[in-house]
């Protein structure tokens, strides 16, 4: 069961206009899966703009610690 809210009869009201002949339950069906189609979509875009950054600067730093950094760095621990 939803409780119809002003701001929920308003986006009902809304989407009543963009498909007409539906029922309540079936805007508001409507309106969860589109809301989900969009949220789906950002987050898909925010995960291929956060791949796109790693392939940009992925190898950035290579050869910057030099040769057998980590063996040295390593050696330096207290056994």
């Amino acid at each position: 069961m939803v409780t119809e809210t002003d701001e929920l009869a308003a986006a009902l009201n809304s989407a009543a206009s963009r498909y007409p002949g539906l029922t309540r339950a079936q805007l508001l069906t409507r309106l969860a899966l589109e809301g989900q189609r969009v949220a789906q979509h950002a987050q898909d875009d925010r995960r291929r703009q956060r791949l796109d950054a790693l392939r940009q600067h992925s190898g950035a730093l290579t050869g910057a610690y030099g040769e057998h950094y980590l063996e040295r760095l390593r050696q330096e621990w207290p056994a």
